[in-house]
């Protein structure tokens, strides 16, 4: 009789409905949960990284808060998309940057190197838009891996990590991983430096995923059973005792008392000539530290170690809390006033001051303020001035700080096309941090993007636009630009190698100094100058830079949207034109119809005086027009909070001729007036007085 092979499938409700796996190896995928009565298996790194569902319900509800309506529609979702590691549909995790497509499944986003953040909100990054990390210090000598000792290659990579603090603690990613799956939060931390807080976030932000539970030593059943037990055990150099080292009597000359310093070292009494009412024995090792004969290694804290704690009241790290929100953002606006919301309550150091020409340091005060926290609100005073406006008075010292940066000698080109200038003054003592930190705390607290930045600066930050390529435009030394345009203009190698003589100094000191056969060499050596000058040169001053604009978040969310934010920094800002401004304050009538008609003859006369004001027949322009009503030229990067508005003075008080400004509800009150150059008279009387006292 013909025997028929039996082959054994998987029980079907035994695999993932997001990757279609049956694994259970919660230290790769996540816990591996099941329901029963929904028939319905997922692995829990599955499901805290697919793009399309949020935790709508309480920790006890579905899958840690996940719904399960909601996981069988992303399960509906994800099986119309192709995962583009093993080429089958149900792929539900994809990038982050909005511009790209690609979609896996966890496990072959894992064989694809994708990088997964355990943190906020769960984002994904494929192998080209994956954070990275630079090396300031270049190591010296062999390396091995802090972890398993291992040898390591001293080259950052998706594989290879190292620690933020001390820069000399590097590490294979599965090592840091196993050793963040045992540590835990609560016990996870460098090895070598011991670092906690700054290696947390680093590590999270490549994509190790830190437990958020006790060390799992410490959750072994009896795991210190071993500590109820003494040492019993004599360490003399002879031992006199014919039972062996590790007898104790109870009392007389064999009872092995311990050092009185360490407790791991012991001695029966006889050994060490102990008298049977001594009980005070100190080891050698100790008695020599004790006695100062002893020669005790020096702890030795970097400078870059040593700077961080000292800023490290200014790092947020967003808690990695296991839950996910729905993401709605869909622009710069959404995004920024989104971060925003989490500032609450007041610095304890109460107003910053701010003093006539001095804005800039008023701001590198704040940070430098030992009790400063980020989270918390800002609020200023101008000096000399006795009215105090809460928000207006700060989107006021933004918009004057912006100006402040732009000017400073951090940045250097034409306005409004702004690259980084190399100073090293300003690396020492850590300049370029402090100004990212300022411009991130003015894009959060109302104030304007930094709209100057050129091009190439984006690029180098954010690695945006992807084509981009930096051109002789970029450069803003006239006589390097000159030298590079006659190597450009060689087309024979003996042309090119007398070009490079001319600038061999240059060639030396960034590593572009070569032999050449042909003119053709030009354009690859061209490329690798022009790299060197705008990013590796840079290379400090960049890190520290998106270090400082990594405050609350917000480096992150760029990075996550680069396109968006691109107009924000590249580009002025809108400029206002009298339709927009009639828009932006909508007009609050009255009730009562004899009011309302002289108010709407107001609201004409409002539309009119902006309309001469965007074609120059007015002694005001639309900027000093919004500067009057919300202390602010341009529209803040999270746009005005509340939204501005414009309601009407009472008409029967004569005493109510000019307008007036409510700044920090964003409010414009205008006086009814029936004759319109009375109106346009006591309007620019009234805005040009404003702008004057507000010129910095």
């Amino acid at each position: 009789m013909k025997r028929t092979k039996v082959s054994v499938k998987p029980n079907l409700v035994d695999v993932c409905q997001l990757c279609k796996r049956s694994d259970n190896i919660p230290e790769k995928y996540g816990e591996k949960i099941t329901i029963p009565e929904h028939q319905l298996t997922v692995h829990y790194f599955c499901l805290l990284m697919a793009s399309g569902i949020c935790q709508r319900g309480g920790e006890d509800e579905g899958v840690h808060g996940f719904l399960v309506d909601d996981i069988v529609n992303e399960v509906k979702r994800a099986s119309r998309l192709k995962c583009n590691g093993c080429k089958k549909t149900g792929a539900a995790i994809g990038c982050s940057v909005k511009s790209c497509r690609k979609t896996v499944h966890f496990p072959c986003g894992v064989q694809l190197e994708f990088l997964y953040q355990f943190t906020d909100l769960f984002p994904s990054f494929c192998r080209e838009h994956r954070p990275t990390q630079t090396c300031t210090v270049p190591p010296t000598g062999q390396l091995s891996c802090s972890v398993c000792l291992e040898p390591i290659e001293p080259v950052l990579s998706c594989s290879v990590l190292k620690c933020p603090a001390c820069h000399g603690s590097w590490f294979h990613r599965d090592c840091v991983q196993l050793q963040a799956q045992n540590a835990a939060q609560f016990f996870f931390r460098c090895t070598i430096c011991s670092n906690q807080e700054s290696f947390q976030t680093e590590m999270l932000r490549m994509g190790i995923h830190i437990p958020e539970r006790d060390a799992s030593w410490e959750l072994e059943d009896n795991a210190y059973a071993d500590l109820l037990q003494v040492y019993q055990h004599c360490d003399a150099f002879t031992c006199q005792s014919s039972l062996g080292r590790d007898f104790s009597a109870e009392s007389g000359k064999f009872e092995i008392i311990r050092c009185s310093f360490c407790g791991s070292n012991g001695t029966h009494r006889k050994c060490s000539s102990l008298k049977g009412n001594q009980n005070n024995w100190v080891c050698c090792g100790c008695k020599s530290v004790v006695d100062g004969t002893a020669t005790l290694p020096r702890h030795i804290q970097s400078p870059v170690s040593e700077r961080h704690e000292k800023r490290k009241r200014l790092s947020n790290r967003n808690s990695s809390v296991l839950s996910k929100r729905r993401s709605l953002h869909s622009s710069p606006r959404a995004i920024l006033l989104e971060l925003s919301s989490r500032i609450s309550g007041e610095q304890p150091g109460g107003r910053l001051q701010v003093r006539e020409g001095r804005v800039l340091e008023a701001g590198l005060e704040l940070l430098r303020r030992a009790d400063f926290l980020p989270e918390l609100g800002l609020a200023v005073h101008f000096a000399g001035e006795h009215q105090f406006h809460g928000s207006s008075d700060l989107r006021r010292f933004f918009r004057f700080l912006m100006q402040s940066i732009q000017t400073s000698s951090l940045f250097k080109g034409p306005e409004g096309d702004k690259n980084l200038a190399l100073d090293s003054q300003a690396v020492r003592q850590d300049r370029y941090y402090e100004m990212g930190c300022l411009m991130a705390l003015s894009m959060l607290h109302g104030g304007p993007a930094p709209s100057f930045f050129s091009k190439a600066l984006y690029f180098s930050l954010f690695h945006f636009p992807k084509d981009f390529q930096f051109s002789f435009s970029d450069l803003n030394e006239i006589g390097l630009v000159n030298k590079m345009r006659k190597i450009k203009e060689c087309r024979t190698a003996e042309g090119l190698r007398e070009a490079m003589k001319a600038m061999s100094e240059y060639l030396d000191v960034s590593g572009c100094n070569r032999e050449v056969q042909t003119g053709c060499e030009k354009y690859a050596l061209l490329d690798d100058l022009l790299n060197f000058h705008m990013m590796v040169r840079l290379q400090l001053p960049l890190q520290r830079f998106r270090e400082g604009l990594r405050l609350m978040g917000v480096y992150d969310q760029i990075q996550m949207a680069p396109e968006a934010f691109y107009q924000l920094f590249c580009f002025p800002p809108e400029k206002l034109c009298a339709d927009s401004m009639v828009t932006m304050f909508p007009p609050q009538f009255s009730e009562r119809q004899d009011y309302r008609a002289r108010e709407e003859l107001t609201a004409k006369h409002w539309q009119q005086f902006l309309t001469e004001c965007e074609e120059g027949r007015c002694a005001s322009s639309l900027e000093d027009v919004l500067v009057f009503a919300t202390s602010s030229d341009t529209i803040p990067a999270v746009g005005f909070v509340p939204p501005p508005s414009m309601s009407f003075l009472p008409a029967a008080d004569p005493s109510y001729a000019f307008p007036q400004r409510q700044p920090d509800a964003n409010r414009l009150l205008l006086p009814v007036t029936p004759s319109y150059s009375s109106f346009k008279k006591n309007m620019e009387y009234a805005v040009c007085q404003v702008t004057v006292i507000q010129d910095p």
